[in-house]
């Protein structure tokens, strides 16, 4: 970790200091603000004692950021265009990275501080889709340019049907714990339970579901929410040390021979298909004027996978090749792996063709889609200790806000085993999702299938924040980056 600020001039040195204490701050607030999400129902429940629920709670989050891998990281990352993603080593690209942790970081602290369950993954979405924008907008270029749509519209659809699918798996659980055990005390709210019977806790198996349901929540919360730190990180590293990380380093020569391979019938895969990609993906009719940003275009495929080759030549590892080099096999690679993932959507490739292409996609993003060790402990270690703070001014809202009744043990527990097997799903298939909102809507759900009514007041504020936080990320995000650019680029 050290040897990245070698031979490093002092201000590119704090500059790199700087950059990474906004991404892991972005982590601490994640945390921290999120926190009531994984112990809301096991607090309030009086399961747990409150330290005691948002500790573990935060050596949880700290495990499930290491288990997660990197499938969400770089679907967040993958948000921007390839195009600037190739151009994150200029000034512009660091302008990118404050913008977006800014305008992300702004909105956090404020939903949190008004005690309103809101989304940080909505937040980093709408920070990120907002530099995009701007990039597009000051380059004048199309929209359509700026933002890499297609995953924007995955990403969007898989915050916007989880707390559907929450809030009404919730609710069929709740239910079906009535019909099976209608007369059990996890019926029973915990003030109920207290004033009928003298007991503090819950019953021991509701109690023990509730404990464990929490802790499986707070794992899912870190290998969700913690990748998109750590797919920051990188982007901060890329840009700033860029001889160092742009590839991975501790790439061996199998897996530069992968490459080479991938590049070679990424080529082949092309002349077999160049008339349905020259039609679908037409070349500019004019070459790319001077100054403007780097382009990859599908068209280019030959010269990008030849120009990789020669760059690679002979070598079994990435330190054998200069700085220059390296960053010239990143940028092919990027182009490469960009021209496989349009391959997908082009006409007449059989399905055997597009199981081998997405082997390719794989091959050519192993070496640039990773992350050191250090990185993902330095964004464990950031969410999990701001996970034990701040818990205090959502818990009540989840508890009590949301409903029109107090929230009973079963409810607490459906509510809990949903989002958090929800949320371990999403981060298996590297859906980026709010662990907010699917638990607010599984509260929720749970609320209406106990015929408790929900608080429409809370309701409201919820949707607002839901409905207003990639407006209002993707405006300052645009504002800032534009800032940024004309202050420092």
């Amino acid at each position: 970790m050290l040897e990245m600020f070698s031979g490093l001039e002092p201000t590119i040195a704090v500059t790199l200091i700087l950059s990474l204490g906004f991404v892991l701050a972005f982590e601490f607030i994640n945390g921290f603000h999120d926190t009531a999400n994984a112990v809301a129902t096991v607090i309030y429940t009086q399961s747990m004692k409150p330290q005691l629920a948002v500790v573990l709670s935060g050596i949880f989050n700290f495990l499930g950021v290491f288990a997660g891998g990197l499938a969400v990281a770089y679907a967040i990352v993958n948000l921007l265009p390839v195009d600037l993603l190739v151009s994150v080593n200029s000034a512009k690209g660091l302008v990118m990275v404050f913008s977006l942790l800014a305008s992300a970081i702004i909105w956090n602290l404020g939903t949190w501080y008004f005690g309103i369950p809101s989304s940080s993954s909505h937040t980093l979405i709408g920070s990120i889709l907002g530099v995009g924008i701007a990039n597009s907008l000051l380059n004048g270029t199309t929209l359509a340019h700026g933002v890499n749509w297609g995953k924007a519209i995955d990403v969007g659809l898989s915050l916007l049907l989880s707390p559907l699918v929450g809030g009404g798996l919730a609710a069929l659980l709740v239910l079906a714990l009535i019909k099976l055990r209608p007369l059990s005390n996890i019926h029973k709210t915990p003030f109920q339970r207290q004033q009928v019977e003298g007991r503090k806790h819950p019953p021991f198996w509701a109690r023990f579901m509730l404990i464990v349901s929490a802790m499986g929540m707070s794992f899912s919360h870190g290998s969700n929410d913690g990748q998109k730190g750590v797919g920051l990180v990188m982007l901060v590293l890329i840009g700033i040390v860029p001889a160092q990380f742009v590839v991975n380093m501790e790439s061996d020569a199998y897996q530069i021979e992968h490459t080479r391979l991938a590049a070679v019938h990424m080529k082949e895969f092309y002349q077999r298909h160049e008339a349905a990609f020259a039609a679908k993906y037409p070349a500019k009719a004019e070459p790319l004027a001077a100054g403007k940003p780097f382009e990859c275009a599908p068209t280019d495929t030959v010269p990008h996978a030849d120009a990789l080759l020669a760059a690679i030549g002979s070598v079994q590892s990435y330190q054998e090749l200069p700085a220059d080099k390296r960053w010239e096999v990143r940028t092919q690679l990027l182009c490469l792996a960009d021209a496989a993932k349009k391959a997908d959507k082009l006409p007449g490739v059989t399905p055997a063709e597009k199981q081998r292409v997405k082997s390719l996609h794989k091959d050519l993003t192993a070496t640039t889609e990773y992350a050191p060790f250090w990185v993902v402990v330095a964004v464990a270690l950031a969410l999990g200790i701001g996970t034990m703070i701040g818990w205090k001014r959502v818990v009540k809202t989840v508890g009590e806000k949301i409903g029109k009744k107090d929230m009973t043990y079963s409810q607490g527990m459906s509510a809990q085993i949903v989002a958090g097997t929800s949320i371990g799903l999403a981060s298996l298939f590297g859906f980026p999702v709010s662990t907010t909102h699917i638990l607010s809507s599984a509260v929720a759900g749970t609320m209406v299938a106990n015929r408790a009514g929900l608080q429409f007041s809370t309701i409201r504020s919820i949707l607002m924040a839901w409905v207003l936080t990639l407006p209002v990320c993707m405006s300052l995000a645009i504002g800032f980056y534009w800032l940024g650019v004309k202050l420092f680029v």
